[in-house]
Formats: structure tokens, sequence, C-alpha cells
């Protein structure tokens, strides 16, 4: 088989792993996969997980492949709040939550990070439509904003939280505060609810 007949068959998923090959053909040789990243053909997401080399360009993909490699997972955490303007920083890694165990992948799109909650906690997200007409899973901004001072305990006190460098204006004029309280009662944390009440303390919300 050439790689074009194989590109062919399955560059329009976007991403394929192992089992979708042998689906397709029973006694393909995996060794030639490892060859075809070798030439630069095609990136290996995490194990058994695979995309060609092309989508490293095309916008939105490096988001969808968070979703896709390590599933139940969303979008949260520092990207999310990047995204909305919430927070200065470039961020590096694509930051996720998911009721898997905490993982970590890095490969030719990114760094992906994966932080473990609970089952019931796994809401808050929308589907955000893409490009080719794929959706991304991403937290709302009140939900990005809980998991992240749910799963760092260490915004507890007001120098941590206006080290966050949340931007006011936003928080003041865009954040949905009522859809903020209702998901922290979710949680049924206490100290998220103290964490909470002193971000709104911090910022005078």
């Amino acid at each position: 088989m050439t790689f074009l007949e194989f590109k062919e068959q399955l560059f329009d998923l976007a991403y394929f792993n192992i089992y979708q090959v042998y689906a397709w053909q029973p006694d393909f040789d995996r060794n030639v996969l490892t060859r075809w990243i070798k030439k630069g053909y095609l990136i290996r997401l995490r194990q058994g997980y695979f995309t060609f080399s092309e989508y490293k360009r095309k916008p939105d993909y490096p988001l969808y492949f968070a979703n896709k490699i390590y599933r139940p997972s969303y979008i949260s955490l520092h990207t999310a709040l990047a995204f909305y303007g919430m927070i200065p920083e470039m961020i590096v890694q694509i930051t996720s939550v998911t009721t898997l165990k905490t993982a970590f992948f890095n490969n030719g799109i990114g760094e992906y990070s994966y932080h473990s909650i609970k089952e019931n906690l796994m809401f808050g997200y929308e589907l955000k439509p893409m490009a080719d007409n794929r959706i991304i899973q991403f937290a709302t901004p009140e939900k990005a904003l809980l998991d992240l001072l749910y799963l760092y305990p260490f915004y507890n006190n007001e120098q941590e939280l206006e080290e966050l460098r949340l931007d006011e204006n936003y928080l003041h004029d865009d954040l949905n505060k009522d859809l903020l309280m209702d998901y922290c009662a979710k949680f049924q944390s206490k100290a998220l609810d103290n964490r909470v009440k002193l971000l709104l303390k911090t910022y005078d919300l």
C-alpha cells in the first residue's frame, strides 16, 4: 500500500487510531506508521492515535485533538480563560479536565494536560463550532474559572487571586455571576465556596 492510498482513505477523519486502520486493513503492518512518522507524513498524538502532518497548520485542530485523544474531556482552565480574554498570558499547554486519571501528552501538535475531576462535575461546557463542520467541547467562562479554583487550591488568598490578573472589565461586564454561583453550588465544596467569595471580594464583584 502506498502512503497516498492510505491518506485517501483516512485523511478526512482528521485523526485516527490503530484499530481503525486494522478495521480497514486487518494485515496492516504498524511499523509502516513509524516510518511515515519519521518521514514527516504523520504525527503521533499519543500511543495508538495519529494525524496527518497537514493538520498541524490548520486552525482549531490542536483544540479539537484535545477532546479526541483523551475522552471524556473538555477544554477548560488556563486555555479557556485565555481564549475568553480573562487572563493575559499566552498559554502554551492546552488544558482540559477529564473524569479519567490526570495525564500529559507532548506531541508534534502541542502540549496537552488533563486534570481529573469527579463524574458529577463533568458539566458546564458547550459545543463550539470550528472549521470543517467539527465541534469542540469547551468550558463556559464560569465553569473554566470554577475548575481552576477547585483544582488549584492555592488560590485561597487575595494575593494569589490578584496574581491571576483576571480582566476586571470581563468580570464586571461579561461574566454571568448567577451562573457562576449556580455552578459553584453543584460542586458541594465549602473550600470552593470560600475561594469564590474571596474572588468576588478581591475583584469587587
